[in-house]
């Protein structure tokens, strides 16, 4: 009832009194990782910023403050990151301690994850077989089946970005979602062209024609997370951002009250879906908020 009263309280002031405090803290807590995807921005080959246990407990306690509630652990590869004998739970467990309501880890799943003690994980799929070697390496995609089929998480779901190598795969991809009784559910996104991989952005048209499949998909019952109020908007783009409902937190721990995209000037070829479901969350728009509510208040 806490945590309900709290979200209320945080939409009041952020709709009608123009409170502009964030609900969600993406943490980036290295840019080491196990692979060299082609999509891929904050990779680093050499030279990795790995943040010890007590930088990330600063970052924590600093997001908290500001208003944060719901904690996004990412990388580089999360599940591999270490300062001396602790590990990702040990941030799960401290993240907790500090009062945020979820926790939740994005990983590549290439390596096993059974145990993780997150409340919810996302594993980065973009497409099946060939779609996802392609993309991410040879063996990656056989090499994620297996850990999430061993993982045992209840609430582990998949990310999909289409890019130009993939989106072919798009539908396949939700229907084999569907039926695998691993996962949860699916998020789709789109290539966002960062500086080096402005190639593999779909034009327009194709885009529009994907999420157009996706509403169908939604509508039918697919297990997709987006919502279609939140879809609409990400088909034509033209809408002002309220990417300020999450703060990030970099690799080497630049703090930014937006998505590094603004400051790269992408919000116009912005392919972050999580930019429409903030829109219009304070749209008030009721598919959105529930489907808000399925994915972070359990």
């Amino acid at each position: 009832m806490g945590r309900l009263m709290y979200l209320f309280s945080w939409f009041f002031r952020a709709k009608f009194g123009k409170v502009k405090r964030p609900l969600q803290t993406v943490l980036f807590i290295s840019d080491q990782c196990n692979l060299a995807c082609r999509h891929c921005s904050v990779y680093r080959k050499e030279h990795p910023h790995i943040k010890s246990y007590e930088q990330v407990r600063k970052e924590l306690e600093y997001s908290f403050a500001l208003g944060s509630r719901f904690v996004d652990f990412e990388g580089g590869e999360p599940m591999i990151w270490r300062d001396g004998e602790k590990n990702i739970n040990d941030l799960v467990r401290l993240a907790r301690q500090i009062g945020f309501f979820s926790v939740t880890i994005t990983t590549n799943a290439q390596v096993p994850f059974k145990g993780c003690e997150a409340d919810s994980i996302w594993v980065s799929l973009d497409g099946l077989g060939k779609y996802h070697d392609q993309i991410r390496g040879e063996g990656t995609f056989a090499r994620l089946m297996k850990n999430i089929e061993e993982s045992g998480h209840p609430a582990l779901s998949v990310n999909m970005v289409v890019n130009r190598l993939n989106h072919p795969s798009v539908r396949e991809t939700i229907e084999f979602v569907k039926s695998n009784p691993h996962i949860q559910s699916i998020s789709v996104n789109f290539h966002t062209p960062f500086e080096g991989t402005e190639n593999l952005m779909v034009n327009w048209g194709v885009r529009a024609e994907i999420i157009d499949e996706v509403i169908r998909l939604k509508k039918a019952g697919y297990p997709i997370m987006n919502s279609v109020s939140g879809l609409r908007l990400m088909r034509h783009n033209h809408f002002r951002k309220q990417c300020w409902v999450s703060n990030f937190i970099l690799p080497e721990g630049q703090k930014l009250a937006e998505c590094q995209g603004k400051e790269a000037g992408l919000c116009d070829r912005c392919g972050f879906c999580m930019a429409g479901e903030m829109r219009s969350l304070l749209d008030l728009k009721f598919d959105t908020i529930r489907a808000g509510m399925k994915l972070r208040v359990k």
